[in-house]
């Protein structure tokens, strides 16, 4: 009878042990989630509208320059920083939208912002895939990697001071 009503005892136990955990898990999801597309407004990151970029503090020069800009007739912020094919594109959202949150709620982003070296890349691949023309008439490198940068000479063109 006491073996029966210890064995019960330590089912019974294993059973509230997992339902306080996956109650821990549910109500941190929950949070996170209410917190991220409510207060965070992170639904807005899902569009292609540029104001989403300026929803954070560190943005809001960026994105006032854009405004001024002339590739503000022509392009959004998504065109110039996201890659153009479908699963590019939400992989680099995914990837810079949990680094930003992350440096942003932690305090831990350098100002002014600076571009990474993969998104950096992701922005040359667009200046060339729109103005190939161009492109292909002054980038005549005949080695792999000699390639001219256009953003090196014209880095204020889709963000002007």
């Amino acid at each position: 009878m006491l073996r029966r009503l210890a064995r019960i005892t330590a089912i019974t136990g294993s059973a509230s042990i997992i339902s306080v955990v996956l109650a821990v898990v549910v109500g941190g999801a929950g949070g996170i989630g209410t917190y991220t597309f409510i207060y965070a407004e992170g639904a807005s990151y899902l569009t292609n509208d540029p104001t989403a970029c300026a929803n954070c503090h560190v943005m809001r020069g960026h994105y006032d320059a854009w405004v001024k800009s002339t590739h503000h007739a022509v392009a959004t912020c998504n065109d110039c920083h996201t890659p153009h094919d479908s699963l590019g594109k939400l992989m680099t959202k995914a990837a810079n939208g949990f680094n930003h949150s992350l440096a942003f709620t932690t305090g831990r982003f350098h100002e002014p912002i600076e571009i990474t070296p993969r998104n950096q890349a992701i922005v040359e691949s667009a200046c060339r895939r729109c103005h190939e023309y161009i492109v292909h008439a002054i980038d005549r490198s005949p080695r792999q990697g000699d390639a001219l940068s256009c953003v090196r000479c014209h880095v204020e063109v889709g963000h002007p001071r």
